[in-house]
């Protein structure tokens, strides 16, 4: 039995094949899921899709995009805000 930490299933199993022959399973934490627009629901280019700690050692400009919404918005998004703000 493996050590109760492991047993959630919140963690991936994966079978992996030893040098000895044997099969071991090793677990590894789920990758987040993508980011979405936050009007169309679509993934975000630009944006990757990293556990926290990984994150943490990334830069600003890798992180998300710069542009106005960036990380919030897709491009086809943001430009439809913008001008519908041009319009009022």
């Amino acid at each position: 039995m493996v050590r109760p930490a492991l047993r959630s299933r919140s963690l991936v199993r994966k079978s992996v094949k030893t040098p000895a022959g044997t099969v071991k399973t090793h677990y590894a934490k789920r990758n987040p899921s993508p980011a979405v627009c936050a009007a169309c629901k679509k993934p975000l280019h630009g944006v990757p899709t990293e556990r926290n700690i990984r994150l943490g050692g990334l830069t600003r400009r890798q992180k998300r995009p710069e542009r106005p919404y960036g990380g919030n918005l897709c491009s086809a998004c943001m430009r439809q805000r913008i001008k519908a703000g041009l319009r009022e």
